[in-house]
């Protein structure tokens, strides 16, 4: 039977078992994967498993990470995903999160870009460290996603964007992100981009301050090239401020929407 072993096309006898194949591929693995899951050693292979041989504390080469999330996702799933760019315009609370997010998924490329650099009062929200206050923005978040993923090819672009730099920065994503602050941030992005690049879809960020309840974030489709996910209405002020569970719904929503639109589906 045929199998695939790190990547690699084996042929195997039927009844193998996954210890078996431990033994003589790689003695001193102690994580066993199989078709993405965790399996036991006297696990019973059959024709077309995907293993993957792992010794704990090992960094997996770029093929057998690479297996382990085709295996998670279903390989045709995961084939559009490593193959896709999507920009991130602002990476703040909700901008972090979604790059998090998708470079958890690996998405092959992201191009994210912001002018600010990080603060201590970012930290509520936002994926920094504390040793990383001072740092740009991009530089610091660029560093943590490969620590997350390292294959994962990060355009880490430190400037303030305007009309007239965002279309060319952006020319080659798949979707853009839009994850600014400012109300008129967000309609001159939208605006200057879809004159420029009016194919790409854009999934922006509107209403995620406090603490109300989560199932009042949503996702919906503003036009032919537009999604919105937020509540529409809840903007940061006094006595309601940006904070890190109700922000890290709406980015998700963001992130699922970015999937979803790499895969073909409706929003």
């Amino acid at each position: 039977m045929q199998v695939k072993i790190n990547e690699q096309d084996i042929t195997l006898a039927d009844g193998a078992t996954l210890e078996q194949v431990r033994l003589e591929v790689k003695p001193d693995a102690d994580l066993l994967i199989i078709n993405g899951y965790p399996a036991e050693p006297g696990t019973r292979l059959y024709e077309g498993d995907r293993i993957v041989l792992i010794r704990r504390g090992e960094v997996p080469a770029e093929e057998e990470l690479d297996a382990l999330l085709s295996a998670r996702h279903t390989p045709g799933v995961h084939e559009k995903i490593k193959g896709a760019c999507v920009g991130i315009a602002g990476v703040g609370g909700l901008g972090s999160a979604i790059a998090v997010a998708l470079t958890r998924i690996g998405v092959g490329q992201l191009i994210i870009a912001d002018f600010d650099t990080v603060e201590a009062s970012n930290l509520n929200r936002q994926h920094y460290f504390i040793d990383q206050i001072g740092l740009p923005k991009v530089y610091a978040l660029r560093d943590t996603l490969a620590r997350i993923n390292p294959h994962v090819h990060i355009t880490a672009c430190h400037l303030k964007l305007t009309p007239d730099n965002l279309g060319e920065l952006f020319a080659s994503t798949q979707v853009l992100v839009e994850a600014f602050d400012r109300a008129d941030q967000k309609v001159m992005l939208i605006e200057a981009f879809t004159s420029r690049c009016p194919d790409t879809p854009i999934v922006a960020g509107s209403g995620m301050a406090g603490y109300g309840p989560s199932n009042s974030i949503r996702t919906e489709q503003c036009g032919k090239r537009l999604i919105v996910c937020g509540d529409g209405e809840t903007a940061a002020g006094p006595g309601v401020g940006l904070m890190a569970p109700r922000v890290g719904v709406a980015a998700h929503h963001q992130a699922n929407a970015v999937l979803r639109l790499l895969l073909g589906l409706e929003s």
